[in-house]
């Protein structure tokens, strides 16, 4: 290869250097390192470099990048080992580079995907409306394996999904949208299961709602009766009576309240042909 004739620091970065080998017949070899890379091989002028050393010093320096920029983008927040590598690789880093990497960064604790996921888990419980199932799939697509997702979804406890699951329920319920009680429940039901909260979690839950009041039931049905009434207004008696009944019935509501609104309905109609 040759013999390194100059070891200056570039004038961009002062932690970096310039080593120039002098290789005879062929131009001189201008390679930028990093000076821990300087330090680790103790390179000076005069040293002789062979190709084997010279593939050593280069891919030393690559680690070395990698490892600078997976500390920098792990200054924002902690990161899973996947997150790691898919930034690294977006750094054009290759495999055998990163896992040196990572290896480096587990031996200084800088990465733990037992620690990142336990973390993860405390954070989301704490400031967001999710259940088990939505976190660990969150987790999942940050790449920590199954097995420590489990460990670390089991100090979710049941009563405290329960506690989270009941914000939401809170929260629909000041809405108040002219629906049935039970129209309520399958809408927030419908939610929580989203959001990842397992059945159990749901049906306790709603469980602990005593219901609407009649007055509450009454007023509902009001407005979802008007709003039917207006589709089906045209219809022969008989066949409108079907149609409100399925409508407001796949509304939630009771069949003994839509004959109570359907009667009342026709009373009011009978007045105004008599008058």
């Amino acid at each position: 290869m040759g013999t390194i004739v100059e070891v200056r620091a570039t004038n961009e970065n002062a932690e970096r250097f310039w080593l120039v080998i002098d290789r005879g017949s062929e131009s001189p070899l201008r390679l930028a390192v990093d000076q821990d890379v300087v330090l680790q091989f103790r390179l000076k002028k005069g040293m002789t470099i062979d190709d084997a050393l010279f593939r050593d010093i280069v891919y030393a320096d690559q680690v070395k990048k990698a490892y600078q920029q997976a500390l920098y983008f792990l200054a924002h927040r902690m990161r899973s080992e996947h997150e790691i590598v898919v930034h690294l690789r977006k750094k054009g880093a290759v495999d055998p580079v990163i896992e040196d990497v990572l290896k480096k960064l587990r031996a200084e604790r800088y990465v733990d995907d037992e620690a990142f996921a336990a973390a993860y888990v405390r954070t989301q419980k704490k400031t967001s409306i999710k259940g088990p199932r939505l976190i660990q799939a969150e987790l999942e697509r940050l790449g920590v394996p199954v097995r420590i997702i489990e460990r670390c979804l089991a100090e979710y406890t049941f009563d405290e999904q329960a506690d989270v699951a009941r914000l939401l329920y809170e929260k629909v319920k000041k809405q108040q949208r002219p629906e049935s009680f039970r129209a309520f429940q399958e809408r927030v039901k419908q939610q929580l299961f989203r959001k990842g909260f397992p059945n159990s979690v749901i049906a306790a839950v709603l469980a602990d709602d005593t219901g609407a009041t009649e007055r509450e039931e009454r007023e509902a049905l009001n407005v979802q009766a008007e709003k039917a009434h207006r589709r089906y207004a045209h219809h022969p008696r008989p066949l409108y009576e079907q149609k409100m009944r399925q409508a407001l019935y796949r509304k939630g509501f009771s069949l003994d309240l839509i004959d109570e609104w359907l009667r009342r309905q026709d009373n009011d109609e009978n007045q105004k042909g008599g008058s």
